[in-house]
C-alpha cells in the first residue's frame, strides 16, 4: 500500500495544526500525521481526565471541516525509504507516503537529569506527570514535590492540584533575581501575565533544586537544596523536569542542518533541505503562541503564499522576544551537572552508571564500551542528559526510527524505494 500527498505534516501539535489550516485553502492534498491518538500535541494533550482549552477545540473543529486534510492518528514514521518517501505505521498496518513538500512539527521532549534515586517508582518528568494525570492517573490526596526549571513546573502543579493532589513544593532552579526579572517583563505579553497570575502557587521557591530522592522500593521523600539550605520533605511522588529538548532526530535523518540543538530554519521556516520546512519547538522553545505562528508561516510558505506568510513575521518576532526572555531566565545552573554520584544510573535502559561514562571522550566511545543509549529508548532519555553533562552530541538516528512490525517492512516489496 502507498499513497502520495502534496504536503505531509509530521506532528499534530499547535504548529502542525496551524500549518495544515493555513495550507488548506490552496486546495493542496494534505496529510497530518502524529503518533498520538488525538491532535493537540503534548501541550493540548487529550485523555479521560483532560480539559482542553477552547482554542484547541476550535482548531480541531476547523481541521475536521477541511475535506483536503487527512489526519492519521497513532501513526509513526519508521524510515525514509526513497526520495521524498517515508515508511509509516499505525496500529493496524504499514505503508509508504510520498510527498512534494514536508513540514516537520515534531515538538520536544523533557530533559531529565540523573540524581540519586531518580529511577525509583514515583519519579516522573514534570510534563510526564501532566500526561499521566490527563490519561487517568489518580493523584487524589497524594503529596507531590515538583522540581526542575521553567513554567511547565507551575502548569504541572496546577493540573495536579485540580485533581486533588497536595503540592508541597515547586522547586525552581533559576535564581530569585532571574525569576523576578522575567516577571517584570511579562506586561509585554499581557496574555502571559494573566496566565502567570492563574498559575501562581505559594509553594513556589526559586533557587531551589533536587539533590536526591529518599526511599527504598518507591519514593518516600525528597532532599532539596532550598535557597542555600538542605531540606528534606516526605512525599509520595516527585515530578522533575529541567526544560525541553527539541525532537530533531527525524529532521537530522532526512538531512536537515541543525542550529545548535534545533532544526535550522530561515524566515520562511524552510530548512536547509529543499521543500522541507520546520515549525514549533523542534526549531526552538517559546510556547504555543510561537508554535502557532511558525506553523502558519510554514504552511503558507509551503503552498507558495509568501505574501500572506510575510504578514505574520511581526507576530513571530513578538513571540520570539518572549522565547528569548524565557530561555535566558531558565537557563540551567552549572551546579546541576554535579547531581549524579558515581553509582547513579545515567542510562536506565542498559544500567550504565555515571562512573562508567566519565572516562570516555564522546558518545560513540561510551556507547561501544558501555552500551549507553542502546536500550529501548535509543538514547532519547540519556542522550539529553549526556549532552548536558559532557557536551556529547548524539548521532542522527538510523532507520528504523521506532520499533515496527515485520509486516510493515514487507510492504516495501510491493513499493520498492525510488
Amino acid at each position: 500500500m502507498s499513497e502520495y500527498t502534496d504536503l505531509l505534516i509530521i506532528g499534530a501539535g499547535p504548529a502542525g495544526m496551524a500549518a495544515a489550516l493555513s495550507a488548506a485553502p490552496s486546495g493542496a492534498r494534505i496529510v497530518l500525521l502524529d503518533d498520538n491518538p488525538w491532535t493537540g500535541g503534548q501541550i493540548w494533550r487529550d485523555g479521560p481526565r483532560a480539559s482542553l482549552p477552547s482554542q484547541a477545540r476550535r482548531l480541531r473543529e476547523r481541521l475536521a471541516a477541511c475535506a483536503n486534510i487527512r489526519h492519521y492518528p497513532a501513526t509513526r514514521v519508521i524510515a525514509n525509504v526513497g526520495v521524498k518517501t517515508l515508511l509509516v505505521e499505525d496500529n493496524e498496518h504499514g505503508w509508504c507516503i510520498g510527498y512534494d513538500k514536508l513540514i516537520l512539527c515534531t515538538g520536544a521532549r523533557e530533559l531529565l537529569l540523573p540524581f540519586p534515586g531518580w529511577t525509583l517508582p514515583g519519579v516522573t518528568g514534570a510534563g510526564g506527570l501532566q500526561a499521566l494525570i490527563k490519561g487517568g492517573l489518580p493523584v487524589q490526596g497524594e503529596r507531590l514535590v515538583i522540581a526542575g526549571s521553567g513554567p511547565l513546573l507551575l502548569a504541572s502543579a496546577a493540573t495536579a492540584k485540580n485533581k486533588g493532589a497536595q503540592v508541597l513544593r515547586i522547586a525552581e532552579q533559576a535564581s530569585r533575581a532571574a525569576v523576578a526579572g522575567f516577571a517584570a517583563q511579562l506586561p509585554r505579553w499581557p496574555h502571559k501575565l494573566l496566565q502567570s497570575f492563574a498559575l501562581f502557587d505559594a509553594q513556589y521557591r526559586p533557587q531551589t533544586h533536587v539533590l536526591a530522592v529518599l526511599g527504598h522500593s518507591r519514593v518516600e521523600g525528597v532532599r532539596l537544596r532550598q535557597q542555600g539550605k538542605v531540606v528534606e520533605m516526605a512525599c509520595d511522588r516527585l515530578a522533575c523536569g529541567f526544560g525541553l529538548i527539541p525532537n530533531t532526530q527525524l529532521g537530522q535523518a532526512l538531512g536537515c542542518a541543525l542550529n545548535g540543538q534545533t532544526i535550522a530554519v530561515d524566515q520562511w521556516q524552510a530548512s536547509s533541505l529543499p521543500d522541507h520546512y520546520a515549525a514549533g519547538e523542534c526549531t526552538g522553545f517559546g510556547g504555543s503562541e510561537l508554535a502557532l505562528v511558525e506553523g502558519h508561516i510554514a504552511g503558507l510558505a509551503a503552498v507558495g503564499e509568501q505574501k500572506a506568510a510575510q504578514r505574520l513575521w511581526s507576530r513571530r518576532t513578538r513571540w520570539q522576544g518572549f522565547a528569548k526572555a524565557l530561555n535566558h531566565t531558565f537557563a540551567l545552573d552549572p551546579t546541576l551537572k554535579t547531581l549524579a554520584e558515581p553509582d547513579t544510573l545515567v542510562c536506565r535502559c542498559e544500567d550504565v552508571p555515571y562512573s562508567a561514562l566519565t572516562e570516555h571522550r564522546h558518545w560513540r566511545e561510551a556507547k561501544l564500551a558501555t552500551r549507553c543509549g542502546m536500550g529501548a529508548c535509543q538514547g532519547r532519555i540519556c542522550g539529553g542528559a549526556l549532552h548536558h553533562l559532557f557536551g556529547w552530541q548524539a548521532p542522527a538516528l538510523r532507520p528504523p526510527f521506532s520499533p515496527a512490525r515485520i509486516e510493515t517492512f514487507l510492504c516495501l516489496d510491493d513499493n520498492p524505494p525510488a
